[in-house]
């Protein structure tokens, strides 16, 4: 019988990392009508902040929205967000801006999005901001101009595959740095779709501590018990109306915080204690 594998799990270090928890509140697709609770404005946007950081939350994926709902990568209004969750929430609380296209903007334009806001934290769908061999020139450019000015990047991962072509662009000095934030996506942004756990095992093939940190999002019920399974394997986790909007038993979560909390009060039984913002950003700025 072959030995087992060495490469199904990362090997954790002596000391284990605070978990990162980040609200992902709305996302690009979410509106009032799917929950009253999904936050639109920059005010709404603020005071949900506030209360996930209550809940345990030490970063906010933000997406922006028009007034008539549909998403945005508005600098303006990225900077009338950001204005909102510094007065509700404080300086603490890591805001990550979004750069994704959702079906509306093309990588030019998100990459433009991007080096104009130059905001602390952003997040890149690999897929989207190097679709190709003919975007590599352009996509390493931006890279590394932000690299350079210290944004803290999180690169969006929905496959092993896609794990597989991030690695060769690292390698081959694409995309830049040593250890990197990654977020793996446990399904499709599809009606119906519920993750669970195992669905985080064939990343973890191609994954290893000493590639830097992972986090985990998930779609329906089971998103805490996904999160929990990252958390317990020294990863991090994404939580939110984004993906989610039900707790563990099916019901549906009031608001955003809800949902951090169910994840935060379990954190303990994977044996790790939660990061504030202070530790988180801690924790990401050394990934370069």
């Amino acid at each position: 019988m072959p030995a087992p594998s060495t490469k199904m799990v990362p090997i954790l270090p002596a000391v284990v990392a605070p978990a990162i928890i980040a609200v992902a509140p709305n996302g690009a697709r979410k509106l009032k009508a799917d929950h009253p609770a999904v936050p639109l404005s920059a005010d709404e946007l603020g005071r949900c902040a506030a209360l996930c950081q209550d809940a345990g939350a030490a970063m906010i994926h933000l997406h922006v929205r028009q007034a008539d709902g549909r998403h945005s990568l508005d600098t303006d209004l990225y900077r009338a967000a950001i204005i909102a969750v510094r007065r509700e929430a404080g300086d603490d609380i890591i805001i990550q801006a979004t750069s994704e296209a959702a079906g509306i903007y093309n990588r030019h334009e998100q990459m433009a999005a991007m080096r104009a806001l130059m905001p602390e934290a952003c997040s890149l769908a690999i897929r989207e901001i190097v679709p190709d061999a003919q975007a590599e020139t352009e996509a390493a450019a931006f890279l590394a101009e932000l690299h350079q000015a210290g944004v803290m990047m999180q690169y969006i991962l929905y496959s092993d595959s896609d794990l597989h072509r991030f690695h060769d662009l690292k390698a081959r000095g694409i995309v830049p740095g040593e250890k990197h934030s990654v977020l793996f996506v446990l399904g499709r942004y599809s009606a119906g779709q519920r993750s669970e756990p195992s669905d985080l095992l064939p990343f973890l093939h191609d994954w290893s501590g000493a590639d830097g940190a992972f986090a985990v999002c998930a779609f329906g019920p089971k998103e805490s018990a996904c999160a929990l399974a990252a958390l317990g394997l020294n990863g991090h986790a994404r939580i939110g109306f984004e993906n989610n909007i039900l707790l563990s038993d099916g019901s549906v979560a009031a608001d955003n915080a809800a949902l951090v909390r169910q994840t935060v009060q379990h954190a303990g039984l994977m044996g790790r204690a939660i990061a504030d913002a202070r530790m988180a950003r801690g924790v990401l700025a050394a990934l370069r």
